[in-house]
């Protein structure tokens, strides 16, 4: 639920090898002007879903792109990546951040609400409040928060995907425990999310299934049919 499939150095060669796994991949883009050829990468490939994105890390330098966000809106079925990042050499772009952030959240509010990939890195607490009128369905990528905020996200109907850079860490792990089984889903970041040393391609998901496997501590053929169950709910509704 959450890889930057264009970023990848031949995104056309994974997306083929993704058609002959049968991967379902949410394809995440971080500005609007890659959306065009982002969503040209799942032509004739069914299980391929591009989101439309502004990364927050990108928004000083492209909030320009807000007006073509929103031209662009009512034909993608998903949002992402967006958010905030209160992350070194990112704070100090915190107001433009939460400008295009705040813009994000209305023309998904005016356009009936979406599933949304969001970025919270060193910034739940703020993420969290501007979720608190939102008319889609926050998918919190890779959350990072404290216990209390996880609990407040849970509170307020918010999803979660995670994957094997998050698991592999003790605090990932431990957090992941205590998201609800029904709203967890796998993800993994790629080609940013590493494990291993080795930048995590969409299949590799399978790892984040074994690391789920033994922090609930059950099979892992349960695992995927509680994730399976998860994500034809999440886009049911979406």
């Amino acid at each position: 639920m959450h890889c930057h499939l264009d970023l990848y150095p031949d995104p056309h060669q994974v997306a083929a090898q993704c058609r002959l796994n049968g991967t379902y991949i949410l394809s995440i883009t971080t500005t609007p002007k890659a959306w065009a050829g982002t969503s040209k990468l799942a032509a004739n490939n069914s299980r391929i879903r591009t989101a439309l994105g502004l990364h927050p890390q990108l928004a000083h330098e492209r909030h320009s792109e807000l007006e073509l966000f929103d031209q662009l809106l009512p034909n993608a079925k998903y949002v992402g990546e967006i958010g905030l990042d209160g992350g070194k050499g990112f704070k100090e772009h915190w107001a433009v951040q939460l400008k295009v952030f705040r813009h994000a959240l209305t023309s998904i509010n005016r356009a009936g609400g979406r599933i949304m990939s969001i970025h919270s890195r060193v910034s739940a607490e703020a993420v969290l409040e501007e979720l608190k009128s939102t008319s889609g369905i926050p998918l919190l990528h890779w959350f990072s928060g404290t216990r209390r905020q996880l609990k407040q996200a849970v509170d307020m109907g918010c999803w979660f995907s995670t994957g094997p850079a998050m698991l592999s860490t003790k605090k990932g792990a431990e957090l992941a425990s205590l998201i609800p089984k029904n709203r967890l889903l796998t993800e993994t970041d790629g080609p940013f999310g590493k494990y291993q040393h080795k930048s995590l391609l969409p299949w590799d998901v399978d790892i984040a299934v074994k690391q789920i496997s033994n922090i609930w501590s059950v099979p892992e053929s349960e695992v995927t049919h509680q994730l399976m169950s998860n994500f034809r709910t999440l886009v049911s509704n979406g």
